[in-house]
């Protein structure tokens, strides 16, 4: 009898071993299928979306039709105070430029994001591990800021600064590196979890030599400054430059706050991926 239950016993556990190699299986062709559904809707949404202004005339008309959107929204009154307003700080930079990303508007969306606590992290991993989790995070920025289409400024440390002709790109970059951080690589997985905090603004910069400048660089960074780990934050400006029907979510608006060593007080909002 003994011998029959010792028998049954081993039979019942290569079953539960095969059941649950097969569930791996599964769960792994599942997260395989999602992320080609995921990489199919970001390219119809490439495709699908508007190209940009190729020469002069398509130029001027974009021009003239958000100018029009401008007064009817802020009155000749606003308009012509931001426009001065604009011109004044374009002046004081010298050999400014509109850079190559900018939108037809003359706006730059700047994202910039960092590793939470990351000096910690490097302490308890040690530097021969920090370096590789480094490495497995850079991936995964740079694979989804080449699919929206983003240009990495510059980069220190764990810390990126990124451009995007349009904000809507950039939102949706920043929620889809939010999302592969929360399914980490192996790597990720072996050497400890990372948490990201991203800020996004749009405006206007001054490029030079390379890099980019001006007052709304610097509130990118301070939002991304007020973003938790694993959360993408941006400005009110951000939230005026998304179409409708935006592939992204806008919730959970602050009351106007002041950001340090900006004038003004600013609304922030928490990025989150479109709600059903």
């Amino acid at each position: 009898m003994a011998i029959v239950l010792g028998v049954l016993c081993a039979i019942l556990a290569c079953v539960v071993v095969a059941l649950v190699a097969a569930l791996r299986r599964k769960d792994a062709e599942i997260a395989g299928h999602l992320e080609h559904v995921e990489q199919l809707e970001a390219d119809l949404a490439t495709a699908l979306r508007p190209p940009p202004a190729q020469n002069t005339t398509e130029r001027a008309i974009s021009r003239m039709i958000r100018t029009a959107s401008k007064v009817r929204e802020q009155g000749i009154t606003g308009m012509i105070q931001s426009t001065i307003e604009d011109l004044s700080a374009w002046a004081n930079e010298e050999q400014a430029e509109i850079v190559h990303m900018a939108a037809p508007d003359g706006t730059v969306t700047i994202f910039f994001s960092d590793i939470e606590n990351s000096t910690q992290l490097n302490a308890r991993m040690g530097d021969k591990d920090w370096v590789r989790v480094l490495e497995a995070h850079d991936q995964v920025l740079r694979g989804r800021i080449t699919q929206y289409r983003g240009q990495v400024v510059k980069t220190a440390g764990d810390g990126f600064m990124v451009a995007f002709r349009d904000a809507e790109a950039a939102c949706r970059a920043a929620v889809a590196i939010q999302s592969d951080l929360r399914r980490p690589s192996e790597l990720l997985r072996r050497h400890g979890k990372v948490r990201v905090r991203i800020g996004i603004h749009t405006g206007q910069v001054v490029a030079k030599d390379g890099d980019y400048f001006g007052e709304n660089v610097a509130l990118a960074a301070r939002v991304a400054d007020l973003a938790s780990g694993g959360e993408v934050l941006c400005s009110d400006a951000v939230r005026d430059h998304l179409e409708d029907d935006a592939s992204v979510s806008l919730v959970d608006p602050t009351e106007p706050l002041e950001l340090k060593g900006l004038p003004g007080r600013y609304v922030v909002w928490r990025v989150v991926p479109p709600v059903s």
